[in-house]
């Protein structure tokens, strides 16, 4: 919102009117001035800004999926292991029931 700068009745006295609406006039595009400066420059640092979180983020963004091949990858190898180690284990477990099964077959009266 832009102001506009007055001076009192008491500097159009000393001055005149001509004077005074001209130093009135110079306030106001000086403050124009700084206005549009401090715009562009506020508009510059903005997009430098976007730009920059821009990249980050697209850098964030590629971290993450590469962070999550690596975990996909580590899942699929925790997956086999354990597959490999449930093979071990249940078949330790049927050598055992089997063995235990066939004693006991030996073993019953017939």
């Amino acid at each position: 919102m832009p102001v506009t700068a007055k001076l009192s009745r008491k500097f159009y006295d000393k001055l005149g009117d001509e004077l005074a609406n001209e130093l009135v006039q110079w306030f106001n595009q000086v403050d124009a001035t700084y206005r549009t400066d401090l715009r562009e420059l506020n508009e510059l640092n903005f997009s430098r800004f976007d730009a920059k979180l821009e990249q980050r983020v697209a850098e964030a963004v590629a971290e993450l999926r590469e962070g999550l091949g690596r975990l996909d990858t580590a899942l699929a190898m925790l997956r086999a292991d354990l597959i490999k180690w449930m093979f071990v284990f249940w078949t330790g477990t049927m050598l055992t029931v089997l063995g235990t099964t066939i004693t006991l077959l030996k073993l019953w009266p017939r």
